[in-house]
């Protein structure tokens, strides 16, 4: 019987073959890439606000603690939006005519509170309750990083699943002293010691099912 193709062929189908794997490989290695790159999470990027409130001014200049804004952290889900009264109990003393708070003025005098762009938002599918992770010594700064030095608030971290089993799985590696959740210079010098029984006094568990952040 006569060959009707040429024997490189055999090679050329070969090669197509493995190269259309390779390339498929290719095409879903630079898909997880833009996924989890910032272009898709958000991470670095300051959202445009009604008033620029710096952490940096209140928390690290100031000194005020987190809790004074952010009141239901340690008790609910939601670490909670402040008031504008809030804002009002100190710039009804100072700063009063500037310029850049007058959206607060006029929010406290119509009583409609301000309008923040969300910058931490997580989809509506993935529980996450602020309170627990406090409660057994989890820092701010773990989640927010440095925020007592942003002039202008952005996410620090990816927020992605994987980032956050990282955690979750490793415990031991965040876990701070509770006395100092709220410390955002806080940096311990022997985490891997300090870690293991911080974990095993807080009774820290490695939570990874699925149902722990998905129900």
């Amino acid at each position: 019987m006569a060959q009707i193709f040429h024997r490189s062929t055999n090679t050329l189908s070969r090669v197509t073959i493995f190269g259309a794997v390779f390339i498929i490989a290719f095409i879903f290695w630079v898909i997880g890439g833009i996924v989890r790159s910032p272009y898709a999470t958000d991470q670095g990027i300051a959202r445009e606000q009604p008033v620029p409130f710096s952490h940096q001014h209140h928390v690290a200049g100031l000194g005020i603690d987190c809790r004074y804004c952010h009141t239901s952290v340690e008790t609910s889900n939601f670490a909670g939006i402040p008031p504008t009264q809030t804002c009002m109990n100190c710039h009804s003393q100072i700063w009063t005519n500037a310029a850049m708070l007058e959206p607060v003025r006029a929010s406290f005098a119509s009583g409609r509170p301000l309008v923040w762009s969300r910058v931490h938002r997580l989809p509506d599918f993935v529980h996450f309750n602020h309170s627990i992770h406090v409660a057994k010594g989890i820092g701010c700064a773990t989640c927010h990083g440095r925020i007592d030095k942003m002039a202008l608030t952005y996410q620090a971290a990816p927020l992605t699943m994987q980032w956050c089993l990282d955690c979750h799985r490793h415990p031991e590696q965040f876990v701070r002293p509770k006395d100092q959740v709220f410390n955002m210079a806080y940096a311990a010098a022997n985490q891997e010691e300090l870690g293991p029984q911080l974990v095993r006094a807080y009774n820290i568990q490695s939570l990874t099912h699925c149902s722990t952040c998905h129900y």
